[in-house]
């Protein structure tokens, strides 16, 4: 992502989040500047800009890519007289943009909604899935028992400029269009990680160093939360591949029967999803640790102020868990939430050890029936 709006030399006014190789492809078959001037101004060789067309021509048959590049492209105003931009030593009539015609996410709302859509996308069997002609790109991901499950929703500009970065890449085409992350994608995602939490994290003990076999299909992310005994922040690490629920959806007793059906998981994975987009804004750690036992209950009060989070998914996250009351709403929002694992849970809560899959059920389907108690049996559109 380039860091400001003049670095490109040919094209400036575009969002930084739009690569150079792409503002190349459009000075040329939108404004008709020939390759070699883009090359020179560019500081590169006419055959690397002629790649950067030719692979852009070619990933125009993704819809997302398509669609971005087209309301790029009618961004540039093409009349020289008076909004064109005129380099004076060469004496060359290059394309200026009119702002108010570039549509696209600001780079502050685009890293947010990207960090959470690709940390979702990091889980096994995820897709973003993308119709035609529809507002919102859904994130899904495929059960123990072949349903999908709805896990995040997102801005269908926003997956264009992930898809314009390369962070997605379409799997499936057809009336609904698959993505899946990048190897690209992956790396941006531990870049806006690392950037959001400097702080390095202590190294794991004996006890936690995973075996090279299973690390390979791991993606180990970390989530600061305040401990509700010490009243201390304190890191939980935890793989981004996969969530307890789907680790325990696994599980099949003497009969076969799952131990966590799939409108079990998609109630904790929507609480999840309220739960991540409350936490955006510039206070990241919200006030959840009020509903912890250990943490002091009474009466729970919303952050205030401007920018601290969708208020809309505060107040579900909140009603969700006073409705679950002591026990179950703990259980939830440290497995669902701050995706903490059993084993952890059940420790930091005082729990005998393999009780805390019982609870969890239990709280599962008091969530659910809570879902569709508000919003209807299939629950409403997450965000």
């Amino acid at each position: 992502m380039r860091d400001t709006q003049t670095s490109h030399p040919v094209l400036a006014g575009f969002p930084p989040w739009v690569p150079d190789a792409a503002l190349n492809y459009l000075a040329h078959t939108e404004a008709g500047l020939p390759i070699r001037e883009l090359a020179r101004k560019s500081g590169c060789h006419a055959s690397t800009v002629l790649r950067q067309i030719r692979r852009f021509e070619t990933r125009r048959d993704d819809p997302l890519i398509d669609a971005v590049l087209r309301k790029l492209g009618a961004g540039l105003v093409h009349t020289p007289s008076s909004t064109a931009q005129v380099d004076q030593k060469e004496h060359v009539t290059m394309p200026a943009v009119a702002k108010d015609q570039v549509q696209g996410p600001d780079t502050q709302a685009l890293t947010r909604d990207a960090q959470r859509i690709l940390r979702r996308m990091c889980e096994t069997g995820a897709v973003l899935a993308v119709a035609v002609d529809m507002e919102k790109a859904v994130v899904v991901r495929d059960g123990v028992s072949g349903a999908s499950t709805r896990t995040a929703v997102v801005d269908r500009k926003v997956a264009e400029a992930m898809a314009l970065q390369d962070w997605i890449s379409a799997d499936k085409a057809g009336r609904i269009t698959r993505y899946k992350i990048t190897a690209a994608g992956r790396t941006a995602l531990s870049e806006m990680m690392d950037d959001a939490d400097a702080t390095p994290a202590p190294p794991p003990g004996l006890a936690e160093a995973p075996a090279a076999f299973a690390d390979q299909h791991r993606v180990w992310g970390e989530r600061t939360v305040r401990d509700s005994e010490t009243g201390q922040p304190r890191k939980v690490r935890y793989n981004l591949a996969e969530s307890p629920l789907t680790a325990l959806a696994r599980r099949r007793d003497r009969h076969g029967t799952p131990f966590l059906s799939d409108d079990l998981v998609s109630a904790g994975e929507r609480l999840r999803e309220d739960f991540e987009l409350a936490q955006m804004g510039p206070r990241v750690a919200q006030n959840w640790d009020r509903f912890l036992t250990g943490g002091g209950r009474g009466g729970f009060a919303m952050d205030s102020g401007v920018g601290n989070g969708p208020e809309g998914a505060r107040n579900r996250v909140a009603s969700a868990l006073r409705d679950l009351g002591p026990g179950l709403s703990d259980v939830v929002l440290r497995c669902c939430c701050y995706l903490e694992g059993l084993e952890t849970a059940e420790k930091r809560l005082g729990w005998s050890a393999r009780s805390g899959k019982i609870v969890l059920r239990i709280a599962l389907m008091r969530l659910k029936q809570h879902y569709d108690e508000t919003t209807g049996p299939g629950g409403g559109m997450i965000g």
